[in-house]
Order: C-alpha cells, then sequence, then structure tokens
C-alpha cells in the first residue's frame, strides 16, 4: 500500500508541475507577441527548452500515474463497498487524457496552446478524482448516516 501511495503522490507532483509548465509556457508564447515583456521573456529559457522540459515531465507523470493505477488494482475488493468507482473512473480517464496528448505529440507533433489545453484537462480531471471524490464521499456518509 506504501508503494501505491508514494507512487500516487509522486504522479500527483510530476504533473502538478508540468500543469505550472504548461500555463509558464502559454504566458512565455503570448508574451513574445507583445512589445514590452522583452525583459522578462530573456529571463525564461527558449520555448523549445520549456516545451522539452513539459513533455518530460508529462511522460514522467504519465508513467508514475500508470504503476499507481496498476499497484492501485491489487488492493481493490469491492469497488462499491469502498467507495473507489468515482476516483478510478476520473483517475483512469486523466490517465487517458495524457495518454492521448502524448501519443499526439509523437503522432501529429502537437505543441502549444492545444498541448496546453490537453494538460490542463488532464489536470484538473486528476485534481477532480482526489478532491471530487473525497467530496462526493464525506457527502455521501454524511446523508447516509443523518
Amino acid at each position: 500500500m506504501a508503494l501505491h501511495v508514494f507512487l500516487s503522490v509522486l504522479s500527483a507532483v510530476l504533473l502538478t508541475l508540468a500543469a505550472f509548465q504548461s500555463v509558464l509556457l502559454a504566458f512565455q508564447e503570448r508574451w513574445l507577441h507583445r512589445p514590452g515583456w522583452e525583459s522578462l521573456v530573456n529571463r525564461l529559457p527558449p520555448l523549445q527548452t520549456m516545451e522539452r522540459r513539459l513533455f518530460r515531465l508529462i511522460g514522467a507523470g504519465f508513467l508514475t500515474l500508470s504503476l499507481a493505477l496498476l499497484s492501485g488494482l491489487w488492493f481493490i475488493e469491492d469497488w462499491l463497498a469502498q467507495h473507489l468507482v468515482n476516483k478510478t473512473l476520473l483517475s483512469v480517464s486523466a490517465w487517458l487524457i495524457f495518454g492521448v496528448l502524448l501519443w499526439g505529440r509523437q503522432n501529429y507533433g502537437w505543441r502549444g496552446r492545444a498541448a496546453t489545453r490537453w494538460v490542463l484537462a488532464g489536470y484538473a480531471t486528476l485534481v477532480l478524482a482526489y478532491f471530487g471524490s473525497k467530496y462526493f464521499i464525506s457527502e455521501l456518509i454524511i446523508k447516509t448516516n443523518t
């Protein structure tokens, strides 16, 4: 169980960094086309370097999320009794979003705004998997007990 928790936290950290990196990359791309931002843009690494870092973070996050999902299967006995349906479906959805992004990058060269949208959609789904499922479970337990 400790390995599953570690992998889950590690994937969340890596994908959080990827989400921040994608936002910074989007701002950097926008600032390049607007006058007055040269001093800030010149302090950042080139766009290609930023993009390469983004996809390395996504790749590492995708791998650790894959391992976390696989290790989590070991502990599931009853989906409904353990209140894992929402969390699992949302986590797998986030995994699919990141997987499609990596596939699109490899096969179609997705980058820039399209990549940012995919990263943020995947990250939002992952956040919803954690916090949304916690909220859902607490609401379900409160309503059941009252």
